[in-house]
């Protein structure tokens, strides 16, 4: 850094000279002015401009005196905060948050679609400072309005709290979050619904005659528990058809898991033309990821009528039934709840709860505890009456 010198006759005005810039066949020099802080005591520097711009000493010692008046009146604030002040949050998006959501989040597509959809006609212009608690109330209201799902709206809401928050970890923003002032909503999606076996044979039948691919993925799914995005982004590598697993890397908590191939399993499996270990298993005629689920599954439910006179849409049937239905499965044919849960790759066995009605002695074990309780007190006085008589 350049060594600041004194301007003789000019109090807390100081200059810098360049070893590159050149102004009127002399080294460029750059003004600066000092002052301390009425409030911190702290000496505070600020930089005006070049010589070659048109400062001056006598420039820069008006531009002293005003950082001294806003500094009596408490409206100082250090050049990095007035920068931050100044920033937009389309900016913040555009040239910070999202870059660094496609590189570090899964599922940056929904986060740009989010923006591009609700946030940014709505803040991309304004300044960090000028988005207030009120602002996010009325997108919330209009979210709704507009029938979206309130799992869409909290969405919504977690991006624009997210994005203010890495701006404050990454030094681009002081102030407060307009986030937390906001009631987030908690939505009850679960879904309830999963197949009879009937169901699911009219399902997946249809599904084979209409689109083989989506067949054999329904299958997987429904045979597995395998998420969508699971089953798509399955590689041959993670497939050991010698040891009869296959490991799922790509989950949704970051915690790979195994899925046993059972004999159904190994039917799709040798159904599906073999690949090099880093080739797809599901993937495009063109060869490329699968990011969609054809229209051809919904279009096969409406067919059926498997969704007719059902407004509910934790009881409407998609895609990822066919997990719910395999959980639902299992439970029903006893097995524990813990191990259904390890089998799903849930991160806690709160998940796995919404399936605990189904166990055959969830809820009888209670009641059948309680009846034993009394009948060994019933016992129990019965014993007493005969000793006393």
């Amino acid at each position: 850094m350049a060594v600041k010198k004194s301007v003789k006759k000019f109090a807390g005005v100081y200059f810098s000279e360049s070893t590159i810039r050149k102004w009127r066949e002399r080294p460029d020099r750059c003004y600066w002015v000092n002052f301390k802080d009425c409030e911190t005591g702290k000496l505070r520097w600020e930089r005006c401009g070049w010589a070659s711009e048109g400062w001056t000493p006598e420039a820069a010692q008006r531009r002293r005196y005003e950082l001294l008046e806003q500094d009596r009146a408490g409206e100082y604030k250090p050049r990095q905060e007035r920068k931050a002040d100044q920033l937009t949050f389309g900016r913040l998006m555009d040239d910070h948050y999202l870059p660094w959501s496609d590189a570090n989040k899964k599922r940056c597509r929904d986060d740009r679609c989010l923006y591009k959809n609700w946030l940014e006609a709505r803040f991309a212009l304004k300044s960090l400072r000028d988005i207030s608690p009120l602002d996010l109330e009325r997108l919330k209201k209009d979210m709704r309005d507009a029938e979206k799902a309130e799992a869409t709206v909290k969405h919504a809401l977690c991006l624009a709290r997210q994005a203010f928050n890495k701006a404050v970890a990454w030094g681009l923003w002081t102030g407060n979050n307009p986030c937390r002032a906001v009631k987030f909503p908690s939505p009850n999606n679960a879904r309830q619904r999963f197949l009879s076996h009937k169901e699911a044979d009219s399902l997946i039948k249809a599904l084979q005659e209409r689109s083989p691919q989506i067949g054999r993925a329904a299958r997987l799914s429904l045979y597995s528990g395998m998420r969508m995005s699971e089953l798509f982004a399955l590689r041959w590598s993670d497939v050991d058809l010698r040891n009869g697993v296959i490991t799922v890397l790509d989950s949704k908590n970051n915690q790979s898991r195994p899925v046993f191939i059972t004999d159904r399993i190994r039917e799709i499996l040798d159904e599906l033309p073999p690949g090099k270990p880093d080739e797809l298993l599901f993937k495009t005629k063109q060869g490329k990821p699968v990011i969609w689920m054809s229209k051809t599954f919904k279009g096969v439910v409406d067919d059926l009528g498997l969704n007719k006179g059902i407004t509910d849409p934790r009881q409407k049937l998609s895609f990822h039934s066919l997990r719910h239905t395999f959980a639902s499965w299992a439970v029903i044919e006893g097995t524990p709840l813990y191990v259904v849960g390890k089998a799903l790759g849930h991160k806690t066995a709160v998940m796995t709860q919404r399936y605990a009605h189904l166990s055959p002695e969830s809820q009888r074990a209670a009641f059948e505890a309680v009846a034993r309780s009394q009948d060994r007190k019933t016992r129990k006085r019965g014993a007493q009456n005969v000793r006393q008589a």
